[in-house]
């Protein structure tokens, strides 16, 4: 090799830099003489938001081949376990609807048309409740596994709730300590090399200048490589995700032994919608909108409106509110050159369905498999990467829009939200298409799908959709054996309640369980 690369310097600390250290130190064998030599460098000023944060299931596989133990980072990170959404008030103006968008399919799914079955027996439970066990498990606080169950492992698919300062902690202490990536505190004060070829080095304030043969921008919102350096234009997604901003609040709970919710609470007002999650000790609320239908005094309104229906007026008004603006919106390029873009610094759509940790995971873990070995041949690892990466941001922009569009709420927001030109042209015949058949796996083409046509069928069924019943009948419109999956999940659905402890009750085992080990050592 005339040119290998040996060396990658991550600009940028937070979740999304020390995330992406993590996942490429692991493949590449960071902590050995002949492994990638990896340095980070982070602002030494710059302090977390840690308002916490949803992960999707991936987020197991990737702490696991990380190398960290689970009930570590469940200990040290205020982890609770999430098993999906829950999406109040989103149908209709009424407060009392509701559905779940979980993260296990449908028990059978693909075995027979389940979606048919449920609206031909006009039943009055859920789509979701009717074919999976798992939303019966959140409305119960349930956990998805029991005590005795190995790390990782589950009956119940699951990811996690986190406090994200103390899991960027977490991370930065075994990348440094256990997979040797090499940590600099600085700022950085330029960036050297021509913009129309390959950075040669980031210059800083201390610590002088540092040379790489790839730089992942991991700078946040400022993007300093991608955006500063290179000037790669941001292609702005307002006309079609509506909200720009979020008040973020943690809040305690009003007893110390108050029920830890197994999902994130996504409940809908007039311009946008509240989450609400359940950390061990604490609560992380917040009140997305878009400003131009909500004024910030409007949302706060409405985030201490929220609070009050579970806790009382004076800690409420003790309750240290932060605004957090931003444009929905992703890079033209996330990989240009010798630099590419993870986390903000590639782009932020909207807090709804927490995508923005898995596109950090999902990010890293195509840079650490396809990592060129030879500088030669990144053109060809940076367009392949911008070409899935583009397809990834364009499936989540469409499947969030899909919230949105099937509302029948009044408000102006929402109405306008339902306007032919704010509706990607795909998502838009998608839905012509599901009017006569339900969403399968034949109208997402990748192999790594960014979401599964399960989570099109409980999202369209959560709302009402309705698909119209074929005039002729096929192999999988079996009516006896839909009947026959849902009972074995009724089945499923007793035993696990009956068997499963609550969120609280397992984490509690875990941290003191962890605890005794300490103790021990």
């Amino acid at each position: 090799m005339n040119n290998p690369l040996k060396k990658v310097v991550i600009v940028g600390g937070g979740t999304a830099g020390w995330l992406t250290a993590g996942i490429i130190a692991a493949e590449h064998n960071a902590h050995r003489d002949d492994g990638l030599d990896i340095t980070l460098i982070e602002s030494p000023d710059l302090k977390p938001i840690g308002v916490g944060e949803g992960t999707w299931p991936t987020m197991r596989d990737t702490i696991q081949s990380i190398g960290i133990s689970e009930n570590d980072f469940i200990s040290c990170c205020d982890v609770s376990f999430k098993q999906g959404s829950q999406f109040v008030g989103w149908c209709d103006d009424t407060s009392a609807n509701s559905y779940y968008h979980p993260f296990l399919a449908p028990h059978g799914f693909g075995q027979s048309n389940l979606t048919k079955h449920w609206q031909q027996s006009k039943t009055s439970t859920s789509f979701a409740h009717t074919v999976s066990f798992q939303p019966h498990l959140c409305d119960y606080g349930c956990a998805p596994k029991q005590k005795q169950t190995p790390e990782f492992a589950a009956v119940a698919n699951y990811a996690y709730h986190l406090n994200a300062a103390k899991f960027a902690q977490l991370l930065q202490k075994h990348c440094t300590e256990k997979l040797k990536v090499k940590h600099i505190k600085d700022h950085v004060t330029g960036v050297n090399g021509n913009i129309d070829d390959n950075i040669q080095s980031i210059s800083t304030k201390q610590h002088g200048n540092l040379s790489a043969e790839l730089f992942v921008d991991c700078s946040g919102s400022s993007a300093i490589l991608l955006a500063q350096h290179y000037k790669i234009p941001f292609i702005n997604k307002k006309d079609v995700l509506f909200n720009d901003t979020a008040l973020a609040v943690q809040v305690p709970y009003a007893n110390a032994n108050e029920k830890i919710a197994s999902h994130t609470i996504s409940t809908a007002h007039d311009a946008g919608w509240i989450w609400d999650i359940g950390l061990p000790t604490r609560r992380g609320v917040g009140c997305v909108y878009a400003s131009d239908y909500m004024t910030d005094d409007g949302a706060e309104a409405q985030l201490r409106a929220y609070l009050s229906n579970t806790l009382p007026q004076n800690i409420i008004k003790e309750a240290n509110i932060r605004k957090l603006s931003f444009i929905p919106g992703y890079r033209e390029k996330f990989w240009h050159k010798n630099c590419v873009a993870v986390g903000m610094a590639s782009g932020f759509l909207e807090p709804l369905e927490a995508s923005a940790l898995a596109l950090v995971e999902l990010s890293a873990k195509m840079i650490a498999k396809e990592l060129p070995a030879e500088q030669s041949i990144m053109p060809i690892t940076a367009e392949r990467f911008n070409r899935r990466f583009h397809y990834r941001w364009q499936r989540i922009i469409e499947f969030l829009k899909l919230h949105y569009v099937l509302s029948n709420r009044s408000a102006k927001y929402w109405q306008d939200n339902k306007a032919t030109n704010t509706i990607p042209d795909r998502l838009q015949q998608l839905l012509a298409l599901w009017q006569y058949q339900e969403p399968t796996y034949n109208d997402f083409t990748e192999i790594e799908e960014i979401f599964p046509a399960a989570s099109y069928q409980y999202i369209l069924y959560g709302m009402g959709f309705k698909t119209q019943v074929r005039a002729t009948s096929r192999r999988i419109d079996n009516q006896l054996l839909s009947e026959k999956l849902i009972t074995e999940n009724q089945q499923l659905c007793q035993k696990y309640l009956a068997g499963l402890p609550t969120n609280r009750e397992l984490i509690d085992h875990i941290i003191h369980q962890q605890m005794n080990k300490k103790c021990a050592n």
